[in-house]
Protein backbone atom coordinates (compact mmCIF):
# COMPACT_ATOMS: atom_id res chain seq x y z
CA UNK A 1 0.00 0.00 0.00
CA UNK A 2 1.48 3.33 -1.08
CA UNK A 3 1.86 6.00 1.58
CA UNK A 4 -0.20 9.19 1.48
CA UNK A 5 1.95 12.14 0.45
CA UNK A 6 0.25 14.27 3.10
CA UNK A 7 2.38 12.35 5.61
CA UNK A 8 5.54 13.65 3.98
CA UNK A 9 4.21 17.21 3.77
CA UNK A 10 3.38 17.17 7.48
CA UNK A 11 6.75 15.58 8.28
CA UNK A 12 8.95 17.98 6.27
CA UNK A 13 7.30 21.28 7.25
CA UNK A 14 9.65 23.47 9.32
CA UNK A 15 12.35 20.77 9.30
CA UNK A 16 16.01 21.74 9.04
CA UNK A 17 16.93 20.01 5.76
CA UNK A 18 20.27 19.50 4.02
CA UNK A 19 20.43 18.77 0.29
CA UNK A 20 23.81 17.44 -0.86
CA UNK A 21 24.48 18.19 -4.52
CA UNK A 22 23.09 21.08 -6.56
CA UNK A 23 22.53 19.19 -9.79
CA UNK A 24 19.79 18.54 -12.33
CA UNK A 25 17.51 16.59 -9.98
CA UNK A 26 18.27 18.47 -6.77
CA UNK A 27 17.56 22.01 -8.03
CA UNK A 28 13.82 21.31 -8.47
CA UNK A 29 13.96 19.28 -5.23
CA UNK A 30 15.29 22.29 -3.30
CA UNK A 31 12.57 24.53 -4.72
CA UNK A 32 9.94 21.92 -3.84
CA UNK A 33 11.18 21.57 -0.25
CA UNK A 34 11.03 25.35 0.15
CA UNK A 35 7.45 25.31 -1.13
CA UNK A 36 6.60 22.63 1.47
CA UNK A 37 7.92 24.85 4.25
CA UNK A 38 11.32 23.29 4.94
CA UNK A 39 14.41 25.26 5.91
CA UNK A 40 17.01 24.25 3.32
CA UNK A 41 20.80 24.29 3.26
CA UNK A 42 22.37 23.14 -0.02
CA UNK A 43 25.86 21.62 -0.24
CA UNK A 44 28.03 21.39 -3.35
CA UNK A 45 31.69 21.23 -4.35
CA UNK A 46 31.06 23.92 -6.98
CA UNK A 47 31.96 27.54 -6.27
CA UNK A 48 29.65 30.56 -6.28
CA UNK A 49 31.00 31.47 -9.73
CA UNK A 50 30.40 27.99 -11.13
CA UNK A 51 26.79 27.99 -9.90
CA UNK A 52 26.13 31.38 -11.49
CA UNK A 53 22.42 32.28 -11.64
CA UNK A 54 21.51 29.26 -9.49
CA UNK A 55 23.50 30.79 -6.63
CA UNK A 56 21.70 34.13 -6.89
CA UNK A 57 18.30 32.46 -7.19
CA UNK A 58 18.79 30.33 -4.07
CA UNK A 59 20.20 33.21 -2.01
CA UNK A 60 17.14 35.31 -2.90
CA UNK A 61 14.89 32.47 -1.67
CA UNK A 62 16.67 32.11 1.65
CA UNK A 63 18.60 28.93 0.92
CA UNK A 64 21.82 28.58 2.94
CA UNK A 65 24.76 27.45 0.78
CA UNK A 66 27.87 25.46 1.72
CA UNK A 67 30.23 25.46 -1.26
CA UNK A 68 33.77 24.63 -2.32
CA UNK A 69 36.35 21.96 -1.63
CA UNK A 70 35.39 21.41 2.03
CA UNK A 71 31.65 21.74 1.46
CA UNK A 72 30.73 18.77 3.69
CA UNK A 73 32.50 20.07 6.81
CA UNK A 74 29.31 21.69 8.11
CA UNK A 75 26.97 18.78 7.36
CA UNK A 76 25.88 18.57 10.97
CA UNK A 77 22.80 19.37 13.05
CA UNK A 78 20.22 18.54 10.36
CA UNK A 79 16.98 16.63 10.85
CA UNK A 80 16.72 15.44 7.24
CA UNK A 81 19.44 14.94 4.61
CA UNK A 82 18.78 14.38 0.89
CA UNK A 83 21.91 12.89 -0.65
CA UNK A 84 22.94 12.91 -4.28
CA UNK A 85 22.63 9.41 -5.87
CA UNK A 86 26.37 8.88 -6.40
CA UNK A 87 27.17 9.61 -2.74
CA UNK A 88 27.88 6.45 -0.74
CA UNK A 89 25.75 6.07 2.37
CA UNK A 90 28.85 4.98 4.33
CA UNK A 91 30.91 8.10 3.58
CA UNK A 92 32.16 9.80 6.75
CA UNK A 93 29.97 12.90 6.47
CA UNK A 94 26.73 10.91 6.09
CA UNK A 95 27.65 8.42 8.82
CA UNK A 96 28.31 11.32 11.19
CA UNK A 97 25.04 13.16 10.50
CA UNK A 98 23.08 9.89 10.63
CA UNK A 99 24.58 9.09 14.03
CA UNK A 100 23.35 12.51 15.16
CA UNK A 101 19.82 11.28 14.41
CA UNK A 102 19.25 12.69 10.92
CA UNK A 103 16.90 10.94 8.49
CA UNK A 104 19.05 10.33 5.37
CA UNK A 105 17.23 9.79 2.09
CA UNK A 106 17.17 10.75 -1.60
CA UNK A 107 14.76 12.29 -4.07
CA UNK A 108 14.09 8.95 -5.80
CA UNK A 109 13.53 7.03 -2.55
CA UNK A 110 10.84 9.46 -1.45
CA UNK A 111 9.24 9.52 -4.89
CA UNK A 112 8.87 5.72 -4.99
CA UNK A 113 7.61 5.67 -1.40
CA UNK A 114 4.75 8.11 -2.06
CA UNK A 115 4.03 7.79 -5.80
CA UNK A 116 0.38 6.88 -6.47
CA UNK A 117 0.87 5.56 -10.02
CA UNK A 118 1.94 2.09 -11.14
CA UNK A 119 5.74 2.01 -11.02
CA UNK A 120 7.91 0.14 -13.52
CA UNK A 121 11.57 0.18 -12.39
CA UNK A 122 14.31 -0.88 -14.80
CA UNK A 123 17.89 -1.67 -13.83
CA UNK A 124 20.78 -3.76 -15.13
CA UNK A 125 24.32 -3.38 -16.45
CA UNK A 126 23.35 -2.88 -20.11
CA UNK A 127 20.16 -1.92 -21.90
CA UNK A 128 18.58 0.08 -19.07
CA UNK A 129 17.99 3.28 -21.01
CA UNK A 130 16.67 1.59 -24.14
CA UNK A 131 14.40 -0.77 -22.18
CA UNK A 132 13.10 2.14 -20.11
CA UNK A 133 12.35 4.07 -23.28
CA UNK A 134 10.60 1.07 -24.87
CA UNK A 135 8.43 0.43 -21.79
CA UNK A 136 7.45 4.11 -21.68
CA UNK A 137 6.68 4.14 -25.42
CA UNK A 138 4.50 1.01 -25.10
CA UNK A 139 2.49 2.52 -22.25
CA UNK A 140 2.15 5.92 -23.93
CA UNK A 141 1.03 4.32 -27.20
CA UNK A 142 -1.53 2.25 -25.30
CA UNK A 143 -2.96 5.55 -24.08
CA UNK A 144 -1.71 5.87 -20.51
CA UNK A 145 -0.43 9.09 -19.00
CA UNK A 146 3.20 8.06 -18.56
CA UNK A 147 5.95 9.67 -16.48
CA UNK A 148 9.62 8.86 -17.14
CA UNK A 149 12.33 9.52 -14.56
CA UNK A 150 15.34 8.26 -12.65
CA UNK A 151 18.49 8.41 -14.77
CA UNK A 152 16.53 9.71 -17.77
CA UNK A 153 13.48 11.89 -18.23
CA UNK A 154 12.76 14.64 -15.73
CA UNK A 155 13.14 14.95 -11.94
CA UNK A 156 9.81 13.65 -10.65
CA UNK A 157 9.60 14.20 -6.90
CA UNK A 158 8.72 17.88 -7.24
CA UNK A 159 5.78 16.84 -9.47
CA UNK A 160 4.58 13.93 -7.35
CA UNK A 161 1.21 15.54 -6.60
CA UNK A 162 0.44 15.54 -10.34
CA UNK A 163 0.75 11.75 -10.56
CA UNK A 164 -2.64 10.00 -10.31
CA UNK A 165 -3.58 6.41 -9.43
CA UNK A 166 -4.20 5.47 -13.08
CA UNK A 167 -0.92 6.95 -14.35
CA UNK A 168 2.13 4.88 -15.32
CA UNK A 169 5.61 5.72 -14.01
CA UNK A 170 8.73 4.31 -15.68
CA UNK A 171 12.05 4.69 -13.86
CA UNK A 172 15.60 3.87 -14.91
CA UNK A 173 17.49 3.18 -11.68
CA UNK A 174 21.24 2.85 -11.23
CA UNK A 175 23.02 0.76 -8.62
CA UNK A 176 23.78 3.99 -6.73
CA UNK A 177 20.11 4.95 -6.56
CA UNK A 178 19.16 1.43 -5.47
CA UNK A 179 21.76 1.06 -2.69
CA UNK A 180 19.41 2.65 -0.16
CA UNK A 181 16.05 1.92 -1.81
CA UNK A 182 13.63 0.11 0.50
CA UNK A 183 10.17 0.66 -1.01
CA UNK A 184 8.30 -1.73 -3.33
CA UNK A 185 7.83 -1.14 -7.05
CA UNK A 186 4.98 -2.76 -8.96
CA UNK A 187 7.12 -4.17 -11.77
CA UNK A 188 10.90 -4.60 -11.51
CA UNK A 189 12.97 -5.40 -14.61
CA UNK A 190 16.61 -6.51 -14.41
CA UNK A 191 17.97 -6.60 -17.97
CA UNK A 192 21.27 -8.35 -17.14
CA UNK A 193 24.20 -8.06 -14.74
CA UNK A 194 27.91 -8.02 -15.54
CA UNK A 195 30.85 -6.39 -13.70
CA UNK A 196 30.23 -2.64 -13.80
CA UNK A 197 30.88 0.49 -11.69
CA UNK A 198 33.31 -1.51 -9.57
CA UNK A 199 35.24 1.73 -9.06
CA UNK A 200 32.26 2.99 -7.02
CA UNK A 201 31.37 -0.29 -5.30
CA UNK A 202 33.48 -2.34 -2.91
CA UNK A 203 33.17 -5.33 -5.21
CA UNK A 204 30.85 -7.33 -7.42
CA UNK A 205 28.87 -8.63 -4.43
CA UNK A 206 27.95 -5.12 -3.29
CA UNK A 207 27.04 -4.16 -6.86
CA UNK A 208 24.68 -7.15 -7.15
CA UNK A 209 23.20 -6.54 -3.70
CA UNK A 210 22.36 -2.96 -4.62
CA UNK A 211 20.56 -4.16 -7.76
CA UNK A 212 18.54 -6.65 -5.71
CA UNK A 213 16.86 -3.80 -3.85
CA UNK A 214 14.71 -3.22 -6.94
CA UNK A 215 12.74 -6.36 -6.00
CA UNK A 216 13.60 -7.35 -2.40
CA UNK A 217 10.93 -5.05 -0.93
CA UNK A 218 8.18 -6.11 -3.32
CA UNK A 219 4.89 -7.64 -2.24
CA UNK A 220 3.43 -10.99 -3.33
CA UNK A 221 1.33 -9.30 -6.03
CA UNK A 222 4.30 -7.46 -7.59
CA UNK A 223 6.30 -8.65 -10.61
CA UNK A 224 10.01 -9.30 -11.20
CA UNK A 225 11.25 -9.69 -14.79
CA UNK A 226 14.61 -11.44 -15.28
CA UNK A 227 16.86 -12.44 -18.16
CA UNK A 228 16.87 -16.25 -18.34
CA UNK A 229 20.22 -16.18 -20.14
CA UNK A 230 22.03 -14.15 -17.49
CA UNK A 231 23.21 -16.39 -14.68
CA UNK A 232 23.09 -13.68 -12.03
CA UNK A 233 19.61 -12.33 -12.78
CA UNK A 234 18.20 -15.85 -13.22
CA UNK A 235 19.48 -16.56 -9.71
CA UNK A 236 17.29 -13.76 -8.34
CA UNK A 237 14.18 -15.91 -8.81
CA UNK A 238 14.63 -17.76 -5.53
CA UNK A 239 14.65 -14.47 -3.60
CA UNK A 240 11.65 -12.90 -5.34
CA UNK A 241 8.66 -12.01 -3.18
CA UNK A 242 6.10 -11.83 -5.98
CA UNK A 243 5.58 -13.22 -9.49
CA UNK A 244 8.62 -13.91 -11.66
CA UNK A 245 8.53 -13.53 -15.44
CA UNK A 246 11.38 -14.54 -17.73
CA UNK A 247 12.59 -13.52 -21.17
CA UNK A 248 15.12 -15.28 -23.38
CA UNK A 249 16.79 -14.79 -26.75
CA UNK A 250 17.98 -18.40 -26.82
CA UNK A 251 15.20 -20.70 -25.64
CA UNK A 252 11.42 -21.06 -25.72
CA UNK A 253 9.68 -19.94 -22.52
CA UNK A 254 5.99 -20.70 -22.93
CA UNK A 255 4.85 -18.39 -20.12
CA UNK A 256 7.47 -15.74 -20.89
CA UNK A 257 8.83 -13.71 -23.81
CA UNK A 258 11.27 -15.32 -26.22
CA UNK A 259 12.98 -15.17 -29.61
CA UNK A 260 12.78 -18.07 -32.04
CA UNK A 261 13.61 -18.40 -35.74
CA UNK A 262 13.54 -14.70 -36.52
CA UNK A 263 10.43 -13.84 -34.50
CA UNK A 264 9.61 -12.43 -31.05
CA UNK A 265 6.94 -14.21 -29.02
CA UNK A 266 4.96 -13.40 -25.89
CA UNK A 267 3.54 -16.44 -24.10
CA UNK A 268 3.42 -18.39 -27.36
CA UNK A 269 1.88 -15.57 -29.42
CA UNK A 270 3.92 -13.97 -32.20
CA UNK A 271 4.46 -10.24 -31.63
CA UNK A 272 6.71 -9.23 -34.52
CA UNK A 273 9.55 -10.26 -36.79
CA UNK A 274 13.09 -9.35 -35.76
CA UNK A 275 13.88 -7.83 -39.17
CA UNK A 276 10.94 -5.42 -38.84
CA UNK A 277 12.21 -3.90 -35.58
CA UNK A 278 13.52 -0.40 -36.29
CA UNK A 279 16.36 -0.46 -33.74
CA UNK A 280 18.70 -3.24 -34.78
CA UNK A 281 20.76 -5.84 -32.96
CA UNK A 282 20.13 -8.86 -30.74
CA UNK A 283 20.66 -6.70 -27.65
CA UNK A 284 17.60 -4.71 -28.71
CA UNK A 285 15.65 -7.93 -29.30
CA UNK A 286 16.34 -8.71 -25.63
CA UNK A 287 15.31 -5.21 -24.60
CA UNK A 288 11.99 -5.64 -26.42
CA UNK A 289 11.41 -9.10 -24.92
CA UNK A 290 11.93 -7.65 -21.43
CA UNK A 291 9.52 -4.80 -22.16
CA UNK A 292 6.87 -7.10 -23.68
CA UNK A 293 6.72 -9.52 -20.74
CA UNK A 294 6.83 -6.64 -18.24
CA UNK A 295 3.91 -4.71 -19.76
CA UNK A 296 1.68 -7.63 -20.81
CA UNK A 297 -1.01 -6.73 -18.25
CA UNK A 298 -1.29 -3.16 -19.57
CA UNK A 299 -0.41 -3.28 -23.29
CA UNK A 300 -2.02 -5.18 -26.19
CA UNK A 301 0.10 -7.29 -28.57
CA UNK A 302 -0.99 -5.07 -31.48
CA UNK A 303 0.49 -2.06 -29.67
CA UNK A 304 3.72 -3.95 -29.00
CA UNK A 305 4.05 -4.82 -32.69
CA UNK A 306 3.32 -1.22 -33.72
CA UNK A 307 5.95 0.23 -31.37
CA UNK A 308 8.62 -2.30 -32.36
CA UNK A 309 8.11 -1.50 -36.04
CA UNK A 310 8.00 2.30 -35.67
CA UNK A 311 9.98 3.39 -32.57
CA UNK A 312 13.37 4.86 -33.49
CA UNK A 313 14.89 4.16 -30.09
CA UNK A 314 16.89 6.30 -27.69
CA UNK A 315 18.17 9.52 -29.19
CA UNK A 316 21.74 9.32 -30.53
CA UNK A 317 22.05 5.53 -29.90
CA UNK A 318 21.64 3.75 -33.25
CA UNK A 319 18.61 6.03 -33.60
CA UNK A 320 16.66 5.60 -36.83
CA UNK A 321 16.42 9.00 -38.54
CA UNK A 322 14.84 8.55 -41.95
CA UNK A 323 14.59 6.36 -45.05
CA UNK A 324 15.34 8.12 -48.37
CA UNK A 325 15.08 6.27 -51.69
CA UNK A 326 15.40 2.94 -49.89
CA UNK A 327 18.46 4.02 -47.88
CA UNK A 328 18.11 4.07 -44.07
CA UNK A 329 19.96 6.70 -42.02
CA UNK A 330 20.92 6.10 -38.38
CA UNK A 331 22.32 8.47 -35.75
CA UNK A 332 24.79 6.78 -33.37
CA UNK A 333 26.52 10.00 -32.33
CA UNK A 334 26.99 8.74 -28.76
CA UNK A 335 29.59 6.27 -30.09
CA UNK A 336 32.73 8.20 -29.14
CA UNK A 337 35.20 5.29 -29.12
CA UNK A 338 36.13 2.64 -31.71
CA UNK A 339 34.77 -0.09 -29.41
CA UNK A 340 31.38 1.60 -29.16
CA UNK A 341 31.26 2.13 -32.92
CA UNK A 342 32.05 -1.53 -33.64
CA UNK A 343 29.26 -2.60 -31.26
CA UNK A 344 26.87 -0.32 -33.13
CA UNK A 345 27.97 -1.67 -36.52
CA UNK A 346 27.29 -5.24 -35.42
CA UNK A 347 23.67 -4.31 -34.71
CA UNK A 348 22.88 -3.93 -38.41
CA UNK A 349 23.93 -7.46 -39.40
CA UNK A 350 24.92 -6.19 -42.87
CA UNK A 351 27.70 -3.99 -44.28
CA UNK A 352 26.97 -0.29 -43.83
CA UNK A 353 28.27 3.05 -45.03
CA UNK A 354 30.01 4.50 -41.97
CA UNK A 355 30.49 8.21 -41.23
CA UNK A 356 33.28 8.50 -38.64
CA UNK A 357 35.88 10.88 -37.23
CA UNK A 358 36.06 13.80 -34.85
CA UNK A 359 38.08 15.09 -31.91
CA UNK A 360 41.45 13.42 -31.31
CA UNK A 361 41.56 11.76 -27.87
CA UNK A 362 44.83 10.05 -28.87
CA UNK A 363 43.35 6.57 -28.89
CA UNK A 364 44.26 3.97 -31.55
CA UNK A 365 41.91 3.34 -34.46
CA UNK A 366 43.29 -0.06 -35.42
CA UNK A 367 40.41 -1.76 -33.51
CA UNK A 368 37.91 0.14 -35.67
CA UNK A 369 39.51 -1.23 -38.83
CA UNK A 370 40.44 -4.71 -37.59
CA UNK A 371 37.17 -5.48 -35.77
CA UNK A 372 34.85 -3.28 -37.79
CA UNK A 373 35.73 -4.17 -41.39
CA UNK A 374 33.31 -7.14 -41.72
CA UNK A 375 30.44 -4.71 -41.11
CA UNK A 376 31.64 -1.78 -43.26
CA UNK A 377 30.91 -1.20 -46.95
CA UNK A 378 32.69 2.18 -47.19
CA UNK A 379 33.94 4.78 -44.68
CA UNK A 380 33.39 8.52 -44.95
CA UNK A 381 35.82 10.24 -42.59
CA UNK A 382 36.03 13.78 -41.25
CA UNK A 383 37.37 15.82 -38.35
CA UNK A 384 40.73 15.97 -36.59
CA UNK A 385 41.15 12.19 -36.73
CA UNK A 386 40.41 11.56 -40.40
CA UNK A 387 44.05 10.93 -41.35
CA UNK A 388 44.54 8.55 -38.39
CA UNK A 389 41.42 6.59 -39.32
CA UNK A 390 42.56 6.43 -42.96
CA UNK A 391 45.95 5.12 -41.80
CA UNK A 392 44.25 2.37 -39.76
CA UNK A 393 42.37 1.13 -42.83
CA UNK A 394 45.49 1.39 -45.01
CA UNK A 395 47.33 -0.73 -42.44
CA UNK A 396 44.52 -3.29 -42.67
CA UNK A 397 45.04 -3.48 -46.44
CA UNK A 398 48.82 -3.85 -46.13
CA UNK A 399 48.79 -6.44 -43.32
CA UNK A 400 45.69 -8.47 -44.19
CA UNK A 401 44.92 -7.62 -47.79
CA UNK A 402 41.47 -6.33 -46.83
CA UNK A 403 40.49 -3.14 -48.62
CA UNK A 404 37.74 -0.82 -47.38
CA UNK A 405 37.33 2.36 -49.42
CA UNK A 406 37.79 5.56 -47.38
CA UNK A 407 36.54 8.97 -48.50
CA UNK A 408 37.74 12.08 -46.67
CA UNK A 409 35.44 15.09 -46.32
CA UNK A 410 35.55 18.42 -44.48
CA UNK A 411 32.09 18.67 -42.91
CA UNK A 412 29.07 16.68 -41.78
CA UNK A 413 27.06 18.22 -44.62
CA UNK A 414 29.60 16.96 -47.14
CA UNK A 415 29.62 13.53 -45.47
CA UNK A 416 25.85 13.17 -45.92
CA UNK A 417 26.10 14.45 -49.49
CA UNK A 418 28.75 11.83 -50.33
CA UNK A 419 26.70 9.10 -48.63
CA UNK A 420 23.82 9.98 -50.97
CA UNK A 421 26.11 9.63 -53.98
CA UNK A 422 27.59 6.24 -53.08
CA UNK A 423 24.55 4.52 -51.53
CA UNK A 424 22.02 2.36 -53.34
CA UNK A 425 18.59 1.03 -52.38
CA UNK A 426 18.81 -1.26 -49.34
CA UNK A 427 21.91 0.42 -47.89
CA UNK A 428 22.32 1.69 -44.34
CA UNK A 429 24.21 4.91 -43.55
CA UNK A 430 25.19 5.43 -39.92
CA UNK A 431 26.90 8.32 -38.15
CA UNK A 432 28.98 6.42 -35.59
CA UNK A 433 32.05 8.64 -35.14
CA UNK A 434 34.34 6.52 -32.89
CA UNK A 435 35.49 9.93 -31.57
CA UNK A 436 34.38 12.72 -29.29
CA UNK A 437 32.77 15.74 -30.94
CA UNK A 438 34.81 18.64 -29.58
CA UNK A 439 36.63 19.50 -32.82
CA UNK A 440 33.35 20.60 -34.44
CA UNK A 441 30.56 20.41 -31.84
CA UNK A 442 30.15 21.10 -28.09
CA UNK A 443 28.95 17.53 -27.41
CA UNK A 444 27.66 14.35 -29.06
CA UNK A 445 24.04 15.53 -28.77
CA UNK A 446 24.64 18.69 -30.82
CA UNK A 447 26.54 16.57 -33.36
CA UNK A 448 23.70 14.05 -33.57
CA UNK A 449 21.05 16.73 -33.87
CA UNK A 450 23.01 18.41 -36.68
CA UNK A 451 23.22 15.11 -38.54
CA UNK A 452 19.47 14.57 -38.19
CA UNK A 453 18.80 18.12 -39.35
CA UNK A 454 20.93 17.57 -42.49
CA UNK A 455 19.26 14.24 -43.28
CA UNK A 456 15.74 15.52 -42.65
CA UNK A 457 16.00 18.42 -45.11
CA UNK A 458 17.02 16.19 -48.01
CA UNK A 459 14.36 16.42 -50.71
Amino acid sequence: MKKNFKEFKDFIKNKNVAVVGIGVSNIPLINFLLKLGAKVTAFDRKTKEELGDVFNDFISKGVELELGENYLNNLTGFEVVFKTPSMRIDCDALVKVKNEGAYVTSEMEEFVRYCKGKVYAITGSDGKTTTTSIVAKLLETEGYKTWVGGNIGTPLFSRIEEVEDDHMVVLELSSFQLMTMNSPVDVAIVTNLTPNHLDMHKGMEEYIDSKKNVFLYQNETDVLVVNRENEITFGFEKEAKGYVREFSSKRTIENGAYYKEGKLYLEGNEVCEKDNIIIKGMHNVENYLAAFIATKDDVKIETMKNVAETFGGVEHRCEFVREIDGVKYYNDSIASTPTRTVAGLKAFEKKVILIAGGYDKHIPFEPLAEEGYPYIKEVIILGDTKFKIKEAFEKLKIEKGIEIQTIMVDSLEEAVEVSREISTEGDVVTLSPACASFDMFPNFMVRGNKFKEIVNVIK
